[in-house]
């Protein structure tokens, strides 16, 4: 390739990666950032953060400084002659092994995050009850100082914990994960996505973060939880902890890990919310770009083993066993009260819903965006900017929740109530706070709780007058302002929470309102209000319904719900894409949609590739393999057969870099060119190939290539994949895009129409259908809003 073609592909597919060259990229990003600034806030919402291209994959680090290479994911099936070896040689009882282990796999990434769900809901109800017992508690003593003292400060230091766990061990854990989640089961992985070291962070972060009182849930960190202990489990072992065993190097490769992530991801949204089956819809419909029968199954089956645990946790609890975690943490929502039948004016005031959810998702979203590239400015200062910037946070959150329920009036305790009014301890629908005896205040009640308590007392039915209108009004206020200013800063922060409790409130002010005219019952109306937002922010419709009716326990109310949701998430998307995709668009992750864009029709295949090609010789001369490697980042490299091993040039096929650092490694080379596929066959094993975890393969600086050995010859043939997936050159670029992204590929190769001509034109790579560089090759090329 020419010059400007190397650069393009080391700067963006695949790149070997160093602390040096992070620290490269590291400067470079600051400096573009910096002379951006004073253009920042007119950006167009559809421009990546980061121009460079360079990726970033913490939702925190890209808006701040910590950049990385990214890299396209080995979804394609190698068949080269030592693979082939391999798979003839497999007994019927390892075939019965792998199927058995898979299964036993997917088991243990639903007991584990069941376990590490109870876990989180355990930590977060204790200590966040704790703390509101203990501010309740000096309310009581009317010493209201020292209450808000140990409010505010325990926020802080909650909050300082998360924002340190975040800032300096993994900045990946930072944000939801599931743009991160979406992006890898897309073909992207980047550094750290699903380390270790996140799932640690992205556990306790999640804990202190939640706890603190922070507007943010647990319930979109909990997929990035699952897909983190998915791919711990999914290694295929472990050479260091002498987790050799031989069933488990079956999977080390990218199509099974990406199976099991996907089991992850569906078992996050079922611990989560308690909803198994919203779980693997929700896997289905928004985190996975690949999906057949047999996933279908493994995904269910996951789903029902965190069920069960969870299940058998709480019944253990409900015996009083677990502190302050009692019935709920786990959210479970009864709104059972509904009325069955409804009539047209219900249907309009659904409607009317749907058109409200529509139009604030899209407002939320647009602010999110904002908020996320000015928080940038901030982040890319340093790790000590964020603590300071989370800690900010906290304190206004402090202000806020205790501050704003002093301006509200105390309501009168109704009569009959089964509930004591006020409420003693930290949950219950009757803060007492500032009031007299027998009266409550409304405002107190959800904001000095947690908040799942907080949607449970918003979904209450009991009466309809239990909130005063201004006290809602000033609550969806306060839950969408702090929602969209929280959502960014270094701490692990859902977005599912905030939304339900924003759309909550104005669905309960909404019934309030056409109580006159409507018979549905005002914890309803709060319900259908959450869906709406829910709809209008992130833009899913079959899996929300159903975890919403998992969540209620309540079928009767599927046709309401379904409404809504299909209403807000058409007036959403006339207006932006849903969060997500936003969110993945904003950090430069190369994510290939369903759907190619309309401008790719009048481009072909050969428009977007350029040439000559560094390619390798059947047998080729050692020196030649390691000087490439050396100069460039590519990984994957056409080998063409040459005479006299053929009769005229002709593509062999494509071999990856990672292969060649194992074969030089091995020093199996011949003084003459000729072929020697046969003793490399019986010295080499198809498991010495296989993808190292965790990014721990070899590298260059492993290979110790001596000088006379570079005039040596290798023959490539044994590990050369014979059936790379290609496209003639006049194939137009949207079919080449939907094909590549329906294969999971990432390198297809683009071949002559004509022969006399070498056999390979170039190589299509996951950057080469980005708009950002077709439009950059075309920028006379003018794109079109894509129909839906």
């Amino acid at each position: 390739m020419d010059e400007r073609e190397n650069n393009k592909h080391d700067n963006y597919d695949d790149h070997d990666e160093s602390d040096d060259h992070h620290v490269d990229i590291e400067n470079v990003a600051r400096k573009e950032m910096r002379s951006n600034a004073s253009s920042f806030s007119e950006r167009d919402i559809r421009e990546p953060l980061l121009r460079s291209r360079m990726n970033n994959t913490s939702q925190i680090a890209i808006v701040g400084a910590n950049v990385y290479p990214i890299e396209s994911l080995d979804y394609e099936i190698v068949e080269n002659d030592l693979f082939k070896q391999d798979w003839r040689s497999r007994k019927k009882v390892q075939i019965v092994q792998y199927i058995v282990m898979k299964w036993t796999l997917v088991c243990l990434i639903g007991l584990s995050t069941g376990l590490v769900a109870f876990f989180n809901n355990l930590a977060v109800e204790n200590i966040a009850g704790f703390k509101l017992l203990l501010t309740s508690n000096l309310m009581l003593e009317n010493r209201y100082v020292m209450a808000f003292v140990t409010f505010a400060g325990g926020n802080v230091a909650l909050a300082t914990c998360a924002a340190v766990l975040c800032a300096y061990i993994a900045p990946a854990a930072a944000g939801s994960g599931i743009p991160e989640v979406k992006a890898f089961l897309n073909g992207v992985d980047a550094h750290s996505i699903l380390a270790p070291s996140t799932l640690f962070v992205k556990i306790f972060g999640s804990i202190f973060g939640v706890a603190a009182g922070f507007v943010v849930g647990k319930e979109g960190p909990m997929v990035h939880t699952g897909a983190c202990i998915a791919n711990l489990l999914g290694q295929g072992g472990s050479r260091k902890y002498h987790l050799t065993w031989k069933w488990l190097r079956y999977f080390k490769n990218d199509r099974d890990r990406r199976d099991l992530i996907t089991c992850g991801a569906a078992a996050g949204v079922a611990a989560a919310f308690r909803a198994p089956v919203g779980g693997v819809l929700f896997a289905l419909e928004e985190a996975a770009s690949w999906w057949r029968n047999a996933l279908l199954w493994r995904t269910f089956f996951t789903t029902a083993v965190v069920a069960v645990v969870l299940r058998s946790l709480m019944v253990f609890c409900q015996s009083g066993k677990c502190g302050l975690f009692g019935q709920g943490g786990l959210i479970m929502f009864d709104v059972n009260s509904a009325v069955a039948s409804y009539t047209t004016p219900d249907l309009v005031a659904v409607i009317l819903l749907g058109v409200i959810g529509g139009i604030f998702g899209s407002l939320y979203n647009y602010l999110v965006d904002k908020v996320l590239r000015i928080y940038s400015i901030i982040n890319e200062r340093g790790p000590a900017y964020k603590v300071l910037l989370v800690i900010s946070i906290s304190l206004l959150t402090s202000c806020c929740a205790y501050g704003l329920p002093w301006f509200t009036v105390c309501v009168p305790c109704p009569a009959g109530l089964e509930n004591q009014c006020p409420t003693v301890g930290r949950s219950g629908n009757y803060k007492n706070f500032q009031c007299k005896p027998g009266h409550y205040n409304d405002l107190a009640s959800l904001f000095l709780n947690t908040n799942d308590d907080a949607i449970r007392n918003l979904f209450s039915s009991h009466d309809t007058h239990e909130f005063h209108l201004s006290s809602l009004v000033m609550f969806f206020s306060a839950t969408f302002c702090l929602g969209i200013i929280t959502y960014g800063i270094a701490i692990p922060s859902g977005l599912f929470i905030p939304v339900i409790l924003a759309g909550a409130s104005y669905g309960r002010v909404v019934g309030s309102l056409l109580g006159s005219i409507s018979d549905l019952d005002i914890g309803l109306f709060a319900l259908l209000g959450a869906a709406s937002f829910l709809g209008g922010t992130m833009r899913m419709t079959v899996s929300l319904c159903v975890i919403l009716l998992e969540l209620t326990n309540n079928l009767l109310m599927l046709p309401l719900v379904m409404l809504v949701l299909l209403i807000s998430k058409s007036v959403a998307d006339s207006f932006n894409k849903g969060v997500y995709d936003q969110i993945v668009k904003m950090k430069g992750l190369p994510y290939l949609e369903a759907h190619a864009e309309p401008y790719m029709r009048q481009l072909a295949a050969r428009d977007v590739v350029s040439g000559p090609l560094i390619t390798f010789s059947g047998v080729e001369k050692v020196g030649n393999i390691l000087h490439c490697l050396e100069t460039t980042g590519h990984h994957g490299f056409p080998v063409i057969d040459e005479p006299p091993f053929a009769a005229a040039p002709e593509l062999c096929g494509l071999v990856l870099r990672s292969h060649l650092f194992v074969l030089l490694k091995g020093k199996r080379f011949t003084k003459q060119k000729v072929l020697s596929g046969e003793d490399l066959l019986r010295r080499f094993h198809a498991h010495d190939f296989a993808k190292a975890g965790s990014g721990k393969g070899l590298k260059l600086e492993d290979l110790d290539i001596k000088q006379e050995e570079m005039d040596m010859y290798v023959d490539l043939h044994p590990i050369t994949n014979t059936s790379p997936y290609t496209v003639v050159e006049t194939m137009s670029l949207a079919k080449a895009a939907v094909l590549f992204r329906e294969l999971g590929l990432r390198h297809l190769c683009v071949v002559p129409k004509t022969p006399g001509r070498p056999p390979i034109v170039g190589i299509l790579t996951r950057h080469d259908f980005m708009p950002e560089h077709i439009l950059g090759l075309y920028p006379d090329m003018k794109p079109h809003k894509k129909v839906k």
